[in-house]
């Protein structure tokens, strides 16, 4: 029987990892696009932003709980369609398993020649 009863604990801190996870995972995701959107008009022109297009991505990523890893996110003065790319990270304390990391990519299109339509 108390065999039976550890088995089911471990078995429960386990799904609770797993929420966990997923929920930070979610958390990752919604950064990653908040992120990739506010970094792909900064691509053209600064449009208000202090810095870079993966600066904007980071202080979006940050200011929605995630850190960035990644910014595909070049500048390029041309009028031409772009897509920028950011992977971006979120730290999970799980139970069982301890510290660990979910990550989220995401990617956004800008068009310069659609300014002002």
């Amino acid at each position: 029987m108390l065999v039976l009863a550890a088995v089911v604990v471990v078995f429960g801190l386990l799904v609770a990892d797993l929420s966990i996870f997923l929920g930070a995972r979610a958390r990752a995701q919604v950064a990653a696009d908040a992120a990739a959107l506010a970094a792909a008009p900064v691509t053209f022109r600064p449009f208000g932003a202090a810095g870079s297009a993966a600066d904007e991505a980071g202080l979006f990523a940050a200011s929605n709980g995630g850190t960035l890893l990644e910014c595909r996110c070049f500048h390029d003065p041309g009028w031409q369609s772009r897509r920028v790319t950011v992977l971006v990270g979120v730290r999970a304390d799980l139970v069982l398993l301890g510290e660990t990391e979910a990550t989220a990519w995401s990617s956004a299109e800008f068009d310069p020649t659609r300014l002002g339509r």
